[in-house]
């Protein structure tokens, strides 16, 4: 999957310039790192070589559906990055990280606090050599505090970062997304504090030239926290009078009415009509004037109060029309709405494919495949695919030229192991 993949290239990238060492596996800091890379940045991804029976490499490039034995969310993941393969654990393995980070901008690692540390590739080794250096560190729960050490996931800081609690039907089990929000919600962060970061050493001097430069720092991203950090105003309302916000299925407690409902057909359609002009306009839309005009209705702690006798008028109405006739009648009436959308309605809607953001490619044996385009939208800087996910270790002896390394130098790292 490391044949580049053409597309048209923007006259610049918002990252152009920008050097990134990724030190991550899975889903966190490479996710971060993919954001990166589709904007510009050049992206360096060290990978354990494979050894004996050990295939090296991410564990994502096998995970989900493979295509000849490697993962097709690798293709997404990897994109735009160069794959090095280098051993942590070699002497000369590490000399290279170190000569790698003296020339980065940032780096980014997702193991468990302390591992770096272990090799002799921690924040002050780091510093040691790039005192500018943002490194980013994503964990389960933080760099500090009693559970710094505990293995964490994405599925773990969803439970204990509150999200789990409220998300399901009041009378079952609390439910997740078929997806991994605890990685991605911290791998956003992770990118934003990047560049945060580096806003801060650019205006104190800038990139570190081997002398001088400006203040790098680290950012230090727990998942627990980044998925509290989307908890709206759960905590405010817990330390106001005890409120503890519940489980509530479809609908969103104290915003009325934005909830599913159910079409002549069964499908799913959601319609959120819950400003104060917008619920006039879905009553009338639905047949309902007398609640259109009714007063006590017109604002939403009135609606809040009758919120089961709204749901109800909606879904009697939305049970005699196909999920269709119903997003028109809405969008007619300029009601938010729409079908609750499987991957398959995504792939083939009108809005996404007109902005652009399914990408069509190919990969190398010339297999298609569709990849989400980069977001957000940028008019002047956007992001792009320049190629997929690459193959293990196929930037290694380009990256290691970089470093000044030749070819015969480049055949004994690998023949003793360190790469």
């Amino acid at each position: 999957m490391d044949k580049p993949v053409a597309s048209t290239q923007p006259a610049r990238s918002a990252l152009d310039g920008l050097r990134v060492l990724e030190l991550g596996s899975l889903i966190a800091g490479p996710f971060a790192t993919r954001l990166m890379a589709e904007f510009g940045a050049d992206v360096i991804k060290i990978e354990s070589p494979a050894r004996g029976d050990d295939p090296g490499g991410d564990p994502l490039r096998s995970w989900r559906k493979l295509h000849k034995g490697e993962s097709l969310w690798w293709t997404a993941q990897a994109r735009n990055k160069r794959c090095i393969t280098v051993n942590l654990k070699h002497p000369q393995g590490r000399d290279i990280v170190l000569r790698l980070a003296e020339r980065a901008d940032v780096v980014v690692e997702n193991m468990r606090p302390g591992a770096l540390e272990k090799l002799g590739l921690g924040w002050d080794d780091l510093r040691a050599v790039n005192p500018s250096l943002v490194m980013v560190r994503i964990s389960g729960f933080g760099q500090t505090g009693p559970m710094r050490l505990q293995p964490g996931f994405g599925a773990i800081a969803e439970a204990m970062g509150g999200m789990r609690y409220v998300t399901g039907d009041p009378d079952r089990p609390p439910m997740r997304a078929n997806l991994s929000l605890g990685d991605s919600i911290a791998a956003l962060h992770a990118t934003m504090g990047a560049l945060m970061a580096l806003r801060h050493r650019d205006a104190t001097g800038g990139r570190w030239n081997g002398e001088q430069g400006g203040e790098g720092q680290v950012v230090d991203v727990a998942l627990t926290e980044s998925v509290f950090n989307l908890l709206e105003s759960t905590l405010m309302e817990y330390s106001y009078d005890g409120t503890v916000r519940q489980r509530t299925g479809t609908s969103i407690p104290g915003i009325t009415p934005s909830n599913v409902y159910r079409s002549k057909g069964g499908e799913w359609v959601q319609i959120s009509g819950n400003g104060d002009a917008i619920f006039k306009r879905l009553m009338l839309a639905i047949g309902r004037a007398d609640m259109a005009e009714d007063a006590g209705l017109a604002r939403n702690p009135g609606r809040m109060a009758r919120a089961d006798e709204i749901d109800a008028a909606i879904q009697q109405w939305a049970a005699g029309q196909e999920p269709e006739a119903i997003v028109q009648a809405m969008r007619a009436a300029e009601v938010p709405a729409t079908r609750i959308y499987s991957i398959a309605d995504v792939a083939a809607d009108a809005q996404f494919r007109s902005r652009g953001m399914i990408e069509p490619h190919a990969l190398a044996d010339g297999t298609p495949v569709d990849l989400p385009a980069p977001a957000p939208r940028l008019s002047a800087t956007p992001g792009v695919t320049r190629w997929l996910g690459p193959a293990l270790g196929a930037h290694t002896d380009e990256v290691l030229a970089e470093l000044g390394l030749d070819a015969g130098q480049i055949a004994a790292l690998r023949q003793n192991g360190a790469v």
